[in-house]
């Protein structure tokens, strides 16, 4: 197990240095290997040379049998694609003994949307002039305005917003960067909560976060969740609303008004247009849905 594990030491550090991976997700591709190891260890298998396709295959097949879902045997399947590829590239292994396996089928959920009269009922509910009420309405005005994802709206910094030219500079996954336009409710809202609520909320040891605790820290990410949920409650919405839920009302709202997809798909920062085309069956679903419900023949 010592020589695999310094195989898994050094392909992390190469992640974490090389392709500038979140912390998160080399936690979770230690935890894949690492159990992949040790089930090649208990069928007699010690050294990462020795693993064969039909080994990678078996592995996969007593996840799914232990209740694995569909999505995450996807995720360890990457996990593994990208670790066998490092260890061919790098010499420890004479053959990629995981190109030759097929990615799980993974039926994609439709993401889940609120009609844009519900993100306009949220947005307006929050109108009060203390320094938390102005933070928070920022903060709600800037996911639905930009589509940012939540971490990339904790790390959002003063020295990245140009007010006067109405975008945002934020870094995605990956460590990569973009521009991020802010529209005109968006910027009213920032534009309160900078000059009459963020400077009661700065203390000595305050960075240039945009967006700051009470205690004039940077805001954690399980706060603004709480934050988000509460105004919604507070709004009278039943549905349980969340960051992301803000990011995909953004693409899938600006689809529906004729936004080019490879637009959307640079403001939302994913690298891969297939990961923007969802939202054209969100906008197809509820094409059908009317259909349904009005044609007579339908």
């Amino acid at each position: 197990m010592a020589l695999m594990q310094d195989s898994i030491e050094d392909f992390l550090l190469h992640l974490a240095t090389e392709r500038g991976l979140s912390v998160n997700y080399q936690m979770l591709v230690r935890r894949v290997i690492e159990g992949f190891a040790g089930w090649l260890q208990q069928a007699g298998l010690h050294q990462w040379f020795e693993v064969q396709a039909a080994q990678i295959t078996d592995w996969q097949q007593w996840r799914k049998q232990s209740g694995l879902a569909a999505g995450s045997a996807r995720v360890e399947w990457v996990a593994l694609r990208i670790f066998f590829r490092w260890l061919c590239g790098s010499g420890r292994c004479p053959r990629d003994a995981a190109s030759v396996i097929l990615s799980p089928r993974v039926t994609r959920p439709l993401p889940d949307v609120l009609p844009e009269s519900q993100v306009r009922l949220l947005l307006e509910s929050v109108s009060g002039h203390s320094p938390l009420d102005l933070r928070d309405r920022a903060i709600l005005e800037l996911f639905y305005s930009s589509g940012l994802r939540l971490a990339e709206l904790i790390s959002a910094r003063l020295e990245h917003y140009r007010e006067d030219e109405g975008w945002l500079r934020v870094t995605g996954k990956g460590g990569k960067s973009r521009i991020c336009p802010v529209g005109q409710e968006a910027r009213c809202a920032l534009q309160r909560w900078l000059e009459s609520g963020r400077p009661k909320l700065v203390r000595r040891h305050s960075s240039s976060e945009v967006f700051l605790s009470v205690r004039g820290g940077a805001l954690s990410p399980m706060r603004v969740q709480q934050i988000v949920l509460e105004r919604a409650r507070a709004a009278g919405l039943e549905r349980q609303v969340h960051p992301h839920l803000l990011r995909h009302c953004f693409a899938t709202h600006l689809l529906n008004h004729g936004a080019d997809l490879r637009v959307i798909q640079e403001m939302l920062g994913h690298a891969d247009i297939s990961t923007t085309q969802i939202y054209t069956h969100v906008d197809q679903a509820r094409l059908s849905s009317v259909h349904r419900r009005f044609h007579p023949r339908a």
